[in-house]
């Protein structure tokens, strides 16, 4: 069987990005650290389920907004616990529920629920949640729920 890993390229610091995205997520581990102490060369971990590989590379490869994690969130709750611990040390936060972490890599940190909101036959409910949405930096699920509903 075929397996999709998604594979992240970094100067120095993959053990350091695995180690708080293991630490962010719930049901995340370290499987595999590789290389001599000091010296690691690539690290293996699962996010909720989700294999990644990391690399130790070199500066030549930088990450942008072209590569992101969507993090689907049940609540307000999750999307502000997500959004602190992935901006803290560094990070920065963008629009419409976008940041960069710390080591650069994107991350989408939006309520499971905006998809069907987006998606909503009725197109005057949909295009104020679009409006709504395309004002915030972090999403603000019940103002989402609020402009949705009119």
């Amino acid at each position: 069987m075929l397996t999709v890993i998604p594979f992240l390229w970094f100067e120095s610091q993959a053990e350091d990005a695995a180690r708080l995205y293991t630490s962010v997520f719930n049901r995340s581990k370290i499987a595999a650290v590789h290389g001599a102490p000091g010296q690691v060369m690539s690290v293996e971990f699962e996010l909720e389920g989700q294999k990644v590989m990391a690399l130790n590379g070199n500066p030549q490869h930088r990450f942008n907004e072209s590569f992101s994690f969507f993090v689907g969130c049940d609540s307000q709750a999750e999307i502000d616990d997500l959004w602190t611990k992935l901006l803290a040390g560094g990070g920065q936060p963008s629009q419409c529920g976008w940041l960069k972490d710390r080591f650069g890599v994107s991350w989408q940190i939006v309520p499971k629920s905006l998809g069907a909101m987006l998606s909503d036959p009725d197109r005057a409910k949909a295009g104020r949640a679009i409006q709504a949405m395309l004002q915030m930096t972090k999403l603000d699920l019940p103002a989402l729920q609020r402009a949705y509903e009119g």
